[in-house]
């Protein structure tokens, strides 16, 4: 099974992305609703396979809606916390490339950030092909509102320092190339949640250094400064005490009474 090359890269950030990567609008819950009005049917009872499952943000929500979910999650150490959050829901190895469930077998396939790591040529037909006849595919993606200007002006500073770009992001640029046959219908929605100051800068590290360093790692250059002092065997290592200025006026000094 193909397993895209940015999976290892997420897996060394398993445990930050658990800890900090916001979640679905979890309450009120907005989003699946909206999937479901949108998608004509509900979660309870359904088919799911969510793809790029990460460590089970998602999946647990529509787990707890009474959806079967399957969970495709191509990295082993995102599945990790996922197996720890969903002891019911054990992950299937798979990408959005190459989707383990059979043809024709999910009511509803999701998908969140891991759908722009995937190749749209072959993503689409394997969806298509795993859903049944009258199936969803459902694309999501949960970025920072950027028309919030203390958000516009956190996410351009660091995009500026690391030379990431400066455009303004665009969460709906993701979804501009999909086939327009299969008529999809857009929508947005604000939410918000309240955390320690640590956890969106975690976030924003975390989210924005994978994108400039993929492969997680770092070239760092540093210069050396140095300093020596080869003394020869005559020197006299004892620094020069420097001369006391000359004293005028003195009564008292011995070299002054000459």
């Amino acid at each position: 099974m193909t397993i895209t090359a940015q999976a290892p890269s997420f897996g060394q950030a398993a445990a930050g992305y658990a800890a900090n990567r916001p979640s679905c609008p979890p309450c009120p819950p907005v989003l699946l609703p909206a999937a479901e009005e949108l998608a004509g049917g509900s979660s309870k009872g359904a088919r799911v396979a969510d793809a790029g499952a990460g460590t089970g943000l998602a999946t647990a929500l529509l787990h707890a809606r009474g959806a079967h979910v399957i969970a495709v999650e191509p990295g082993p150490a995102m599945a990790s916390p996922l197996r720890l959050r969903l002891p019911d829901v054990p992950p299937v190895p798979g990408d959005g490339n190459r989707l383990p469930p059979a043809s024709g077998s999910a009511d509803l396939l999701t998908c969140a950030r891991a759908w722009h790591g995937s190749e749209p040529r072959t993503s689409v037909p394997e969806a298509v092909r795993v859903l049944r006849p009258g199936g969803t595919l459902a694309l999501r993606r949960n970025d920072p509102d950027s028309t919030v200007p203390r958000t516009a002006g956190q996410d351009a500073r660091p995009r500026r320092f690391f030379g990431a770009g400066t455009e303004e992001p665009d969460p709906m640029a993701r979804f501009r190339g999909l086939p327009p046959e299969l008529g999809f219908v857009h929508r947005q929605m604000s939410w918000t949640r309240n955390v320690p100051l640590d956890t969106p800068l975690a976030n924003l590290a975390g989210c924005l250094l994978r994108e400039v360093f993929p492969d997680g790692t770092v070239e760092e250059r540093y210069a050396v400064s140095l300093a020596v002092a080869p003394l020869t065997p005559h020197c006299d290592r004892t620094p020069a005490r420097p001369a006391r200025p000359a004293r005028t006026g003195c009564r008292g000094c011995r070299g002054c009474r000459g």
